[in-house]
């Protein structure tokens, strides 16, 4: 299996790229059209939501997040 990367895009949308599927929280699988490409919104202002449609640009969403590393598990 190809390796999944994600980016978080400063002032807008999580990129996954690769092999993946995406499933509701019931389970149901979304029919991404063959994608190996999606953008996710992280703005909450997409009027196609999880996916992102651009409106981040039009409403000022600013973000930006750098790597870091995670504490370790307990």
């Amino acid at each position: 299996m190809a390796a999944t990367k994600v980016t978080v895009n400063n002032n807008g949308s999580l990129r996954i790229e690769g092999d993946f599927t995406m499933h509701d929280a019931q389970g149901k699988e979304f029919g991404l059209g063959g994608r190996t490409v999606i953008s996710l919104c992280r703005c909450g202002h997409s009027a196609n939501k999880p996916f992102c449609d651009g409106s981040h640009k039009v409403k000022g969403f600013d973000s930006s997040c750098e790597a870091r590393d995670l504490a370790p598990k307990p």
